[in-house]
């Protein structure tokens, strides 16, 4: 079993957590075609500007949010405080580009906040490093403007020094204002990424040393993530995006802690014309796939302008709600299994408890090499019905022949259990 090195900021909890919700919102709900909408049809600010004039979620209730995400399963919850738009969901002090100049008026983060503590789970803020909106924010390869003939004569108006003064002040805003903290989610830096003699931003833009030591100075303990363009010692957790890692996550060569950020459907931001969302199967394949690999699932929705989580959404999490309800012990807690899984299985494990996760139901038998002799009891784990369990070379009903001495063989009902994924629980010696 892989151990990553000690984070300076408490990873404990979270990785005993596994898995935890992602809430993209902001005004490009109201466009409801992408939470880049801004930037993929290079939108002017004055374009972008109606979605600001309209927003009123009268909808909003964050406890149905922190419910839907407790009764999921999940323990933490993530919410974009700030998107690449520039708008914030806070009474901020250092731009009138708020949500307290809509016609909600309101701040949004603090009944966030506390619905998630009432609910018993950790809070968690994004906040993007880009800003479109800002005037001292450089026009770069995301920028609206980065088309624009007269890019390069603006950005020699734009100061991105006073743009980072702007940002670490809007930091310690969200980090002295809410009380503890869990996780900050800042994202991203692309110093690489250069466009028509446009440079992209990283460490120095954001001056992300200095951001660094101020958000461990405002909330010891907080989890950061590894998006400022640092050394990767200094993440507490690795983030991979949009894809499945088969592996326990390692950077350079060593395990670290990590937790891979997906959506129900194909879109961050509320998307009402978006089909691609993913099945009960997929949802819940992709959670046992991540545990399995030692890392944590944090899953998206991105609610309405009105403030709500739109069907589609709540009936995902109800995939969720109902499989973890009776299988949340295979994922809560876990990680991944020093023993090897069988083809179209996974396995999770804590302490001397064994979870198989049977993704393709077979006829009868599963062979689980390694673990003759290992095992005590097994029952499949939505009801605790006793599994059969036949190890090599015996000669009754509960035994076996024609495999290795290191194999146990279990026993499975010819039928399918009705639900999205079996899982096995296994009794170590």
């Amino acid at each position: 079993m892989l151990t990553p090195a000690a984070t300076a900021g408490d990873t404990g909890w979270f990785t005993d957590a596994r898995f935890g919700l992602f809430i993209h919102w902001g005004l490009y709900a109201a466009a409801a075609r992408h939470e880049w909408v801004q930037s993929r049809e290079e939108l002017p600010t004055a374009r972008y500007q109606r979605y600001m004039d309209y927003f009123a979620p009268d909808l909003y209730d964050p406890r149905a949010w922190a419910q839907a995400a407790r009764e999921a399963g999940m323990r933490y919850v993530v919410l974009t405080t700030k998107h690449h738009d520039g708008f914030c969901l806070w009474d901020t002090q250092h731009t009138s580009y708020a949500v307290t100049n809509t016609p909600h008026g309101r701040d949004l983060v603090g009944p966030f906040v506390a619905a998630c503590r009432a609910e018993g789970l950790r809070v968690g803020f994004y906040y993007s490093l880009i800003d479109w909106h800002h005037p001292d924010f450089p026009i770069d390869v995301f920028h609206p403007l980065r088309n624009d003939p007269a890019a390069a004569q603006l950005n020699q108006q734009r100061d991105i020094r006073r743009y980072a003064a702007y940002l670490h002040a809007q930091v310690r805003e969200l980090l002295t204002r809410y009380g503890p903290i869990d996780i900050i989610w800042y994202d991203f830096s692309y110093p690489e990424r250069t466009y028509r003699g446009l440079p992209g931003k990283g460490r120095d833009d954001w001056q992300s040393e200095a951001l660094l030591a101020l958000t461990r100075e405002l909330q010891p303990g907080i989890i950061i993530n590894n998006r400022l363009d640092l050394p990767h010692t200094l993440a507490d957790v690795h983030t991979p995006e949009q894809f499945q890692p088969r592996e326990w996550l390692t950077i350079a060569g060593q395990p670290v802690v990590w937790e891979t950020c997906q959506t129900l459907s194909g879109s961050w931001g509320y998307h009402r014309d978006e089909a691609t969302w993913k099945s009960p199967a997929q949802l819940i394949e992709m959670l046992v796939n991540t545990v399995a690999c030692g890392g944590n699932l944090l899953m998206n929705v991105g609610p309405t302008a009105r403030g709500a989580f739109d069907p589609r959404a709540r009936a995902a999490l109800a995939v969720y709600r109902d499989w973890m309800h009776l299988h949340e012990r295979s994922i809560r807690g876990c990680t991944q299994s020093t023993f090897t899984a069988p083809a179209d299985c996974r396995l999770t494990q804590r302490g001397d408890r064994l979870y198989l996760h049977l993704f393709a139901w077979p006829f009868r038998h599963v062979h689980l090499s390694g673990l003759a002799g290992r095992v005590a009891y097994a029952q499949l784990l939505h009801d605790a019905s006793e599994v059969r369990l036949l190890e090599p070379g015996g000669h009754d009903e509960w035994s076996i022949a024609d495999t290795d001495a290191t194999t146990l063989t279990i026993e499975l009902p010819v039928r399918r259990p009705d639900v999205v994924v079996p899982v096995v629980e296994l009794f170590l010696r």
